[in-house]
């Protein structure tokens, strides 16, 4: 009779730990989930905010198509942007166009003047500072997961489960050359 108890004492500790493991694989999963949500919201907002800047710009700047052109483009490159690594190259290249279009700026006074660009411009920044915070957010989450999914015993869970490890939010080697090099524009 004591061997009973035993045994179905061992597998009822299994049967928490199982529960245990799946619970917390779900809940990350479901913070992944939420800090990616977050990121397009923010590149959603930041999308939104360019067509009033390249109006407001497009004004002083009229012979400066090309450079619209180009932000138009590359907005809409990451508009139609699927998963993190195109997304990720996508938001690289919008903010290359970006960098065009306010360096164009720099040769008009009047506009960098305007309270119309004035007012873009700060929420633009805001917004970008939250697009950092979101990506920390992101990456923070995915490493948590990623963790969880390869260290024993949860990565048996996972892999009866189906978890899969997701992708970091980051700049691939090119860009991240690109981006530490530092933006010479001034307003």
């Amino acid at each position: 009779m004591t061997a009973v108890w035993i045994i179905l004492v061992i597998v009822v500790l299994i049967v928490i730990f199982l529960w245990v493991a799946y619970n917390s694989l779900v809940t990350l999963k479901i913070r992944v989930d939420e800090a990616w949500s977050d990121i397009t919201v923010q590149l959603k907002r930041r999308l939104d905010l360019i067509p009033n800047l390249v109006e407001t710009v497009k004004g002083y700047a009229k012979h400066e198509s090309g450079v619209f052109e180009k932000v138009t483009a590359a907005r809409a490159n990451a508009l139609n942007a699927q998963g993190v690594k195109e997304t990720a190259a996508a938001e690289n290249q919008f903010e290359g166009a970006l960098k065009s279009l306010f360096a164009v700026a720099e040769a008009y006074p009047d506009l960098k003047a305007s309270q119309n660009f004035i007012e873009l411009q700060q929420e633009l920044v805001d917004t970008e500072d939250k697009i950092q915070a979101s990506r920390r957010f992101y990456n923070g989450g995915v490493r948590d997961l990623n963790t969880k999914i390869q260290k024993f015993p949860s990565n048996i869970i996972a892999g009866i489960f189906g978890f899969k490890n997701r992708e970091f939010y980051q700049l691939d080697d090119a860009e991240q050359k690109q981006a530490e090099k530092p933006v010479d524009v001034k307003f």
